[in-house]
């Protein structure tokens, strides 16, 4: 027996690349959500043990608490604010802020509404505290507090 020659293995077919380049760039747009505010405030969240996800995040309304980002501290100063979707707003503005983010949800989903709060470790809790009796009148009384989990504290 006798094997022929060099026999050399044939090229890889690269037609059909395109077309699972295209299915890839597809499913990435498709499962992908964009981010819905910018956020406006800088926070470093607190450490906490116990530590929990939030189920159904279509539910939740985020109230940022924190310092303006750079290029908002000439106009606003270096004082914490309250970002309600992409402004900065006052606790008395809260109330309005619940009421518009109920009325986008279903009839079945409003009692299952979250209020988020997202603060800086290091925002006073005067500013917390305006926040949830605001929260309070606005009948918003389920709310979670943005932290990260650390072990052993």
């Amino acid at each position: 027996m006798k094997k022929k020659g060099n026999k050399e293995l044939p090229a890889i077919s690269t037609a059909s690349l395109p077309d699972v380049i295209f299915m890839i760039l597809f499913f990435f747009m498709v499962s992908t959500t964009m981010r819905d505010q910018e956020v406006l405030v800088r926070y470093k969240l607190p450490n906490a043990t116990e530590v929990q996800k939030l189920e159904k995040k279509s539910l939740v309304s985020y109230i940022h608490i924190g310092v303006p980002v750079t290029h908002m501290q000439a106009r606003y100063g270096t004082a914490p604010k309250i970002q309600l979707n992409d402004t900065y707003k006052t606790a008395k503005d809260i109330g309005d802020f619940i009421a518009a983010e109920r009325d986008q949800l279903n009839e079945s989903d409003r009692a299952q509404m979250t209020t988020s709060i997202k603060a800086d470790r290091e925002t006073k809790m005067g500013i917390i505290t305006d926040v949830k009796q605001e929260l309070r009148r606005a009948n918003a009384l389920k709310i979670s507090y943005a932290a990260i989990e650390s072990e052993g504290l």
